[in-house]
């Protein structure tokens, strides 16, 4: 009897998780035997949170290298196959929160089929790194029988329903969004309506608008908990966002309603989403996200649709949320602490807003917990407070409840569990995604730098300044933003450039995010530097912002009055690489001894003349784009367009001109010369945004580039990532045969 069975036969799982899972293990052994298209299989394990994983660097996490599985003479996967290589397994946390007895479950599978580690991600979710496929059934059902659910953790369905880690206990929230969360995850997983999507649909729920709460405002739908009294009777509701998304692109979402009532909150999603799935984009993945059906009709039309759809819809016993008790204090008299706060207790734990009660945050360095360190929390929580945690969008996890006099005995615990670092929500407590560790799309080692970054600004004076604590470093492996690097007061994003004949690792320097006020502006990138230089990029913004900073001015309002300009020269020398032979270290990675590569990029020399001209051309694109973003911080928003679509022009002739010489100098001969030349024969293809980034080009020459700062800002972005594309596209062409 296999251990799936085993299992199968033994646990309490819910019919309809059972027999999901029990399709999904069947789907599996179709695949084994080549009777299920791989196209087909991988929606489908998508939608139960199975993810690939990266291996093309040929190490497995504890640093061994990876070995073909020798199944011998085995008739369906063949001998010395990696066919099952190990993979990932996205597990969905509505809300972020677990009980203990699903926090040990989680541990005893990561312990006994992953590589012992809880990776919590940026929306709330556990991530198990190095697991077997055909383990996956093994886990859904240990985990369904705690009521833990892998089901469309991934795939273009509903993701995970974000919440507050502080819903229920927040001082300055406006009611509890706890219920509504978890009644619109509920309502929402497999739903009828929210199966025909052509992308990704995210959600998230704020109490308040003030704090970053989930950042209602790069979500596909963003609600945020607002109250009005009519007749002297107080009402419930949401203000509503819609069509947000940080990504390659990031767009902030348009208000769709300003207060939706309370019991409109699941029919109006329910309708919202039906007019995604039926006017969504479904051929290109690159434009198949709520945001662009949003900018292609307009957000006045999206709520008519919407209402239209509602007053179809027929009434639903599932639209009824039922409200939680859990924001009630005890009556019990509360024993009051006493004593100075220790630096712990300064930095990670919070009154809330019940007197006699505090919150607390535990840092977790790179979202990452051990089997161990779950197994201790379960404890803690059964102990000190509800037998409950909640992970945050910061990659940490939240304790709640628990009595102030209980505070110094809590800190005993965490620090015997390893997990009492005081440094919670401060520049030292970086976020970042997985990057070249796991995921395929990485470029550059986000998690690597991050770690290096924490480290030197624990250890830093710098972070212990009243200005700086509080700011956010965020980091990202590549333009995609699952670091949220947009929305931090200091950003990165992995990028590649050829430098001397090699590729060098490099990311690109975003400053002026916002992270309050739910993610209430985005930062701009200012300049492509080497990976090994980002510490010293930190420390040079960090140092400069302190001596010139006027009385309380914040970080972004001081990046908006020293300007870009001068923000780029105070990083120029930084962006130069030295030879390979003076500096070999920048040729490599992050935590990696080998030279730098990407797949699809090797190492190879530049010679001759057509190089030279190329990487000027290239750098040139750079200065017009960034010449474009000064435009637009100046509100000259119909030459920040022009400028941006300028420096596609020019990347674009500049990849042309490697071939051909003497094409004619007029914008329509540049792009038909390169869409006939890199585009149609898809030499110009990259990873992202389903290999349309080289698209941005035609969509900026063909539409009327307006004087809106929606528009500026669009063409800008696109024209950044238009020329990371044609830096790819001349690594490679410079490898091809002559």
């Amino acid at each position: 009897m296999s251990a799936a069975n085993r299992w199968k036969d033994v646990l309490d799982v819910p019919a309809d998780l059972a027999e999901q899972i029990d399709i999904f293990e069947t789907q599996i052994e179709l695949r084994r035997r080549e009777q299920i298209d791989e196209k087909l299989f991988a929606e489908t394990r998508l939608r139960r949170g199975v993810y690939g994983q990266r291996y093309d660097n040929g190490l497995r996490h504890d640093g061994e290298a990876l070995r073909p599985i020798d199944y011998g003479a085995h008739p369906t996967k063949g001998p010395n196959t990696v066919w099952d290589a190990p993979g990932m397994q996205r597990i969905k946390v509505p809300f972020g929160g677990l009980s203990g007895a699903q926090l040990v479950a989680l541990a005893e599978v990561a312990e006994e089929y992953a590589d012992g580690i809880l990776h919590v991600t940026t929306r709330q979710d556990l991530q198990l790194h190095y697991v077997h496929l055909e383990d996956t059934p093994d886990i859904m059902r240990r985990l369904a029988a705690v009521g833990v659910t892998t089901q469309e953790a991934c795939g273009n369905v509903v993701r995970n329903v974000t919440g507050c880690h502080l819903a229920g206990v927040c001082r300055t929230e406006s009611f509890d969004v706890t219920p509504y969360a978890r009644a619109l995850a509920e309502f929402l997983m497999g739903h009828p309506d929210t199966q025909g999507f052509g992308r990704k649909f995210k959600i998230s729920f704020s109490g308040c608008v003030e704090e970053a709460c989930a950042v209602a405002s790069v979500h596909d739908l963003g609600f945020i908990a607002k109250t009005r009294v009519v007749d002297g009777r107080t009402e419930r509701g949401f203000e509503t966002w819609a069509g947000g998304g940080p990504g390659a692109i990031p767009h902030r979402a348009k208000l769709l309603f300003d207060f939706l009532p309370e019991a409109e909150l699941l029919p109006m999603t329910q309708a919202a989403s039906w007019v995604f799935a039926r006017l969504g984009e479904k051929k290109n993945r690159g434009k198949a996200r709520l945001k662009f059906l949003v900018e292609k009709i307009g957000i006045d039309a999206l709520r008519d649709l919407a209402e239209q759809e509602r007053t179809t819809l027929v009434e639903d016993l599932k639209w009824i949320v039922e409200r939680s008790q859990e924001g009630a204090a005890p009556s019990r008299e509360l024993v009051k602490i006493g004593g100075a706060p220790s630096p712990w207790r300064t930095t990670n734990a919070a009154p809330q807003r019940q007197p006699g009660f505090s919150v607390v945050t535990i840092p977790l360095p790179l979202g990452d917990l051990s089997s161990d360190q779950a197994r201790a929390l379960a404890e803690i929580a059964r102990r000190f407070s509800r037998d409950e945690v909640r992970t945050t969008i910061e990659q940490n996890v939240a304790l709640r409840w628990f009595e102030d006099g209980d505070l110094p005995a809590l800190e005993r615990a965490l620090e015997a569990a390893g997990l009492a670092a005081p440094y919670a929500g401060t520049i030292v407590d970086v976020t970042a995604c997985p990057g070249t560790d796991t995921c395929k799309l990485g470029i550059a080692s986000s998690r690597g730098l991050a770690g290096a970054l924490s480290t030197q600004l624990a250890e830093h004076a710098l972070a212990r300044d009243e200005a700086v604590r509080p700011l956010r470093i965020k980091v990202s492996g590549c333009f995609n933003a699952c670091g949220q690097h947009h929305i931090a007061d200091l950003g990165f994003y992995g990028v590649s450039r050829k430098r001397n004949g090699y590729a060098v690792p490099h990311f690109q320097v975003v400053v002026g995010g916002e992270w309050r006020d739910n993610a209430g502006a985005f930062g701009l990138a200012i300049a492509a530097v080497p990976s090994k230089r980002i510490p010293q990029v930190v420390e040079r913004l960090l140092s400069r912002y302190l001596a010139e900073r006027t009385d309380a001015e914040r970080f972004r309002d001081w990046v908006q009055r020293r300007g870009k300009v001068e923000l780029r020269r105070l990083l120029d020398d930084l962006t130069e690489v030295p030879s390979y032979e003076d500096a070999p270290d920048f040729y490599t990675d992050w935590g990696d001894a080998r030279l730098f590569s990407m797949k699809d990029h090797g190492v190879g020399e530049c010679a001759g003349e057509v190089v030279t001209l190329a990487e000027i051309g290239l750098q040139a694109s750079e200065r017009e784009v960034f010449e474009a973003q000064i435009e637009l911080d100046a509100a000259k928003f119909a030459t920040a367009s022009e400028k941006a679509y300028g420096a596609m022009l020019t990347a674009a002739k500049t990849l042309v001109r490697t071939e051909w010489l003497d094409v004619p100098d007029e914008p329509d001969a540049i792009v038909d010369a390169f869409r006939a030349r890199f585009f149609d024969t898809e030499r110009c293809f990259d990873p992202f945004a389903g290999g349309k980034l080289a698209s941005y080009l035609f969509e900026a020459h063909d539409r009327p580039r307006g004087a809106g700062i929606d528009d500026a800002r669009r063409t800008v972005q696109q024209a950044q990532l238009f020329i990371e594309a044609a830096y790819g596209t001349y690594d490679r062409i410079t490898k091809e045969p002559s």
